[in-house]
């Protein structure tokens, strides 16, 4: 079921994982879970696996039906990250693939030329790490570190490169599709003068990405180090926040 479908492959937004070429034979997927995440899939994600790939055809023909010139991958384990970051609901997922090429082609300042080689010196700078273990719950935590950022070194969207493909990397694990990350930003030494870079229309497209534009499930946002001027960087978030994201 997974590899037949009529809908071929088109040339891809920019940055897209899916390669500019007809593949005609898909990978074929295979579960990587352990019995303890294919349960909680099941309970958290309404995921089940009898009906897996029979859900990820669904979304596929979808995809072929109403968006043939969309330009993305339509392999099992990527469409499911998109299922599965929306609880198996068909149109919530669609819309939200749809949204993903639609960030990627709407901000070519940043998703242009998207590789860990062309962001070499924020990589190295630790701006966004990954902490080497997972927490309680099993989710890897991302930590932000503005005070790692000299605005005179290089523009803000190249740090907003380096947490998307930090987010693209980790989304390739099934078990973080399934329990979700942390972020972690910790605010030491963030002064007004840098805080500025971050403004309306950054702030807006950032949040819109994350909310609505990428199959990651976010479970928890922690501040630390908080300076004076965080309600001010706060209220330049607010308004594009959803309730939900809003209250973790």
């Amino acid at each position: 079921m997974s590899g037949d479908s009529d809908c071929t492959r088109t040339s891809p937004s920019a940055g897209s994982p899916s390669d500019n070429e007809f593949l005609p034979d898909r990978p074929k997927y295979v579960c990587s879970l352990s019995p303890d995440l294919i349960t909680k899939a099941r309970e958290e994600l309404q995921e089940k696996p009898e009906w897996r790939l029979r859900d990820v055809q669904a979304l596929r023909d979808m995809v072929c039906k109403d968006y043939p010139s969309l330009g993305t991958c339509l392999d099992d384990a990527f469409l499911l990250r998109f299922l599965r970051a929306r609880k198996f609901d068909y149109d919530r997922a669609l819309q939200l693939l749809v949204n993903y090429h639609t960030c990627r082609r709407s901000w070519p300042e940043v998703f242009n030329n998207l590789k860990p080689s062309a962001i070499k010196p924020v990589l190295e700078s630790g701006f966004v790490t990954v902490l080497p273990r997972l927490d309680p719950e099993g989710r890897h935590v991302v930590c932000i570190r503005p005070d790692r950022w000299t605005p005179s070194n290089y523009p803000i969207t190249e740090n907003i490169r380096a947490i998307y493909l930090t987010l693209e990397k980790l989304i390739q694990s099934e078990e973080t599709q399934v329990n979700g990350i942390v972020i972690l930003a910790d605010y030491k030494g963030v002064s007004l003068s840098k805080a500025s870079h971050f403004g309306p229309f950054v702030a807006k497209k950032v949040i819109g990405i994350l909310q609505d534009g990428f199959p990651i499930r976010i479970k928890a946002v922690n501040i630390i180090n908080e300076p004076r001027i965080f309600k001010g960087i706060f209220a330049i978030i607010k308004p594009f926040l959803k309730e939900k994201i809003a209250n973790r």
